[in-house]
């Protein structure tokens, strides 16, 4: 993880998709459509690669308001939305849109106190929150090609609400070009010029391990996630010499090499030492701290995408099936991760992400039903 979450992974349903991005599709192609029902929301694993383009609206829901007729008509608008069916799309072809929907722990502990996503993100060091920024009841992650669609897809989501929601925040970002990481392979570069995509639960055994929910039944096939927006110090990390860069991440900032050797696409051989007995991957770089072998947890799928409002930094999500993997993760970067410093974070929050919905099972019909 780069930034508490640089090193992103763009994990697939099958062997074939489920690698760190296959090759884009050529400039000016048409996107292709996600379907937005099946067992596993869209917008998680699909599409593959992920879109550039994405907007979080983060909302609190009235004390009042039942979430599942809520949701369902949530879910019921995003057929529609990405069907092109909707007329409040205003035109505009709905090309690969997805809108991945999730709810905050109060929601959770209403529906069961010992449910996965019950438990509220713990506050962590290099944090300036402001408490409108932290946590939330709904999550709406919308991502496109088309950048114009997303404020369009949120205006129609919020007129099916109601008065039902308030917004409590939201973000725009918007991912780098995918670049080359060899056997055909593509990923985007961070805001910091390293290459992301390389680590996550690429297969499908991976995923069914890290990253969906096997159970309780009300959410099988759901996920956690995680957000966190940031602001990067770019011009203290520009200062410092490509090497020195190089030591923090862990990897070759042109080619997302470890300095151990290998492939971009080759884990650090984090035991590998020079002939005077130093890590060839430092001890404090962020690829040795943020390992999922060193934590002893499992794998995160995470994105990271460029922000420029309200300050230049990065806004990173990531996936995963036990919040531990995250808290864990970032709490032993925190001892001595030598990204940190570069980073504060400005907004954060956890949700579950509802199991996937069709006609017959509506949105958040298990959970809320």
């Amino acid at each position: 993880m780069t930034a508490a979450g640089l090193t992103t992974g763009l994990g697939g349903c099958t062997p074939d998709s489920a690698r760190p991005g296959r090759r884009s599709p050529a400039p000016g192609a048409t996107p292709v459509p996600v379907p937005a029902t099946g067992r596993h929301q869209a917008g998680i694993t699909l599409p593959q690669p992920a879109q550039r383009h994405l907007l979080a609206v983060v909302a609190d829901l009235d004390a009042t308001v039942a979430p599942g007729p809520l949701l369902a008509e949530l879910g019921e608008t995003i057929r529609t939305l990405t069907a092109g069916t909707d007329r409040r799309l205003l035109g505009l072809p709905p090309g690969d849109l997805t809108v991945t929907v999730g709810v905050g722990p109060r929601l959770v502990r209403a529906a069961g106190a010992a449910l996965p996503g019950a438990a509220d993100l713990p506050r962590f060091s290099r944090e300036r929150i402001a408490p409108q920024a932290r946590g939330g009841d709904l999550l709406l992650q919308i991502c496109a090609s088309d950048a114009p669609l997303l404020p369009v897809v949120a205006a129609a989501l919020a007129d099916q609400a109601g008065d039902r929601l308030r917004e409590r925040w939201r973000q725009s970002a918007h991912r780098g070009a995918q670049v080359s990481v060899g056997n055909g392979l593509t990923a985007p570069r961070n805001p910091l010029g390293f290459i992301d995509g390389i680590v996550g639960p690429h297969t499908a055994a991976e995923q069914r391990r890290d990253l969906w929910l096997a159970g309780p039944p009300e959410v099988a096939g759901g996920t956690l996630a995680v957000l966190r927006r940031m602001e990067l110090d770019l011009p203290r990390f520009a200062a410092l010499s490509v090497a020195e860069q190089e030591a923090v991440l862990g990897r070759r900032r042109a080619s997302g090499v470890p300095l151990s050797g290998g492939t971009a696409a080759s884990g650090p051989a984090l035991g590998a030492k020079t002939p005077d007995g130093r890590y060839l991957v430092p001890a404090d770089a962020h690829v040795r701290r943020a390992h999922s072998s060193v934590v002893g947890v499992g794998l995160m799928l995470r994105r990271s995408y460029s922000v420029d409002e309200p300050a230049p930094g990065l806004f990173f999500i990531s996936f995963q099936n036990e919040l531990r993997t995250f808290t864990a993760t970032l709490a032993h970067m925190e001892t001595a991760d030598a990204l940190l410093p570069f980073t504060t974070t400005t907004a954060g929050a956890t949700f579950l992400i509802l199991p996937g919905f069709d006609r017959r099972h509506p949105l958040g019909s298990r959970l809320f039903g």
